[in-house]
């Protein structure tokens, strides 16, 4: 019986040291380095002060700002300890009505627009904080946030264009934009007038 334990238990010791000890001494210092940004979060600072991460999403509901996609990541979504998907299935009726009230939602905040609704708007991530929207959901947007900042929706498509981020090394992924980012360009270019 101790032949078997044994073995089991020095691999284990090795194990823990080299994966929880030797490698993140090693790692952790290299990436501090060469990418204090990302290893830190890729936190967003304005005024001296976190706003949040360019890796998680959050919620906006003002009509000047692009709204994300829905969220399952805790009760009220965008909980980023609470991380999860709906897993609700294709047949699920709780998932046809929370897809049925965000077309409501969607509708009712965009009555402008009329094409079909993106369906990035009408359905959560995988995590619930995905913080990107393809570049659709952010054009069926523009009207909205033009009118709630009283300038021309060709404004806000220039800015669109301006955020868009490019496929992950040229071919990974479709092209998006980052929904804290580009509401920190709204308020930057095209502040509100009180």
């Amino acid at each position: 019986m101790w032949n078997q334990i044994l073995p089991a238990l020095r691999i284990t010791v090795v194990l823990t040291v080299l994966t929880g000890v030797i490698y993140p001494g090693v790692v952790t210092p290299i990436c501090q380095l060469l990418f204090p940004h990302q290893a830190n979060g890729s936190l967003i600072v304005r005024d001296g002060k976190v706003i949040g991460s360019a890796l998680l999403g959050q919620n906006f509901s003002k009509p000047e700002y692009v709204h994300p996609r829905p969220s399952s990541a805790g009760n009220e979504g965008y909980d980023a300890a609470n991380s999860s998907g709906s897993n609700l299935g294709p047949t699920s009726k709780k998932l046809a009505d929370r897809v049925k009230a965000s077309v409501d939602a969607f509708r009712k905040e965009n009555p402008d627009f009329t094409g079909p609704i993106p369906a990035d708007l009408l359905t959560s991530s995988g995590s619930g904080l995905d913080p990107h929207l393809s570049i659709a959901s952010v054009e069926a947007q523009a009207a909205r946030i033009a009118k709630a900042r009283g300038v021309g929706t060709d404004q806000i498509h220039e800015l669109i264009t301006q955020s868009t981020e490019s496929r992950d090394l040229g071919f990974l992924g479709e092209p998006r934009v980052n929904v804290l980012g580009f509401n920190m360009l709204l308020d930057e270019r095209l502040p509100i007038r009180k």
